[in-house]
């Protein structure tokens, strides 16, 4: 396992990102919640518009973080996350979905996958593991949003069989990385959990008293690779968004009370 993630500014603007992505054209950006407009909690920037923020604040924190990043805020494309394992391939006709309104936001997606240029694929998290594919060979490149309902479903191990389906990928020659999000220091969960995650019950520190510690990181990263990645071309942050409530929006750490990052994934023409 090699590390590689750094933490940058641009304009006011923070961000997280992995170097050996950026290398190879590959614009990655993992949102902090500093300097942005909010109802839900005041000064954080919030990007997701499904949380009962003001529509109109989420937008002009898109618009600062696209441009922070260099892409274009309206070809964001966005999907409506339900802890679930569906993959979408988006086409030209995708291209925005979700930009600035939720109305037209990829229904019931957890992972988006294209080998289009310029399509700045963003998906929101305050906990659960980003999860980052991109494959130099063909550009083509993908991301998932993978909660413990999703890791139990697979949905890294898809996201890479999609891609090897759709664009003819080989595992082998991809990147793979593993974002901020709740760590195994932080991630209590309880039998029912652990029962759906079977295959994987060494990632599991029992506490007692039938609860555990869970190393979500480790789970995603051995599925990239039973998918066909190679272990020194996936890379974890190893940042606990849990641990870090001053610098990441954390759903556990803040009860629920607290707004979206936003992970962004485009390869640059």
């Amino acid at each position: 396992m090699q590390k590689d993630f750094e933490m940058t500014s641009q304009n006011k603007i923070r961000f997280g990102q992995f170097k050996s992505f950026s290398k190879v054209g590959f614009c990655n950006a993992f949102s902090c919640r500093e300097n942005g407009e909010s109802d839900i909690v005041p000064g954080i920037l919030n990007l997701a518009l499904h949380v009962g923020d003001d529509p109109e604040k989420v937008i002009r924190n898109r618009n600062r973080f696209a441009e922070s990043i260099g892409v274009d805020a309206g070809r964001f494309t966005t999907c409506a996350q339900v802890h679930g394992s569906r993959v979408q391939v988006v086409t030209e006709e995708l291209i925005g979905s979700g930009a600035f309104s939720y109305e037209t936001t990829i229904p019931e997606t957890d992972a988006l996958i294209t080998a289009l240029p310029d399509v700045p694929l963003l998906l929101f998290y305050a906990d659960c593991v980003p999860v980052l594919l991109a494959d130099p060979a063909t550009g083509a490149i993908g991301l998932a949003h993978a909660g413990w309902r999703g890791t139990a479903a697979q949905i890294a191990k898809k996201t890479v069989f999609a891609m090897k389906k759709t664009f003819g990928v080989d595992p082998k020659n991809m990147l793979g990385a593993i974002g901020p999000s709740i760590g195994p220091c932080c991630y209590e969960v309880d039998d029912a959990v652990k029962e759906n995650m079977q295959d994987y019950n060494c990632f599991f520190t029992d506490k007692g008293n039938g609860k555990y510690w869970l190393d979500l990181w480790q789970v995603n990263r051995r599925q990239l690779t039973e998918a066909g990645l190679l272990a020194e071309r996936i890379f974890v942050a190893g940042v606990c968004t849990n641990d870090n409530p001053e610098q990441f929006c954390s759903y556990r750490h803040e009860k629920g009370k607290t707004g979206r990052m936003g992970v962004c994934l485009c390869r640059k023409a």
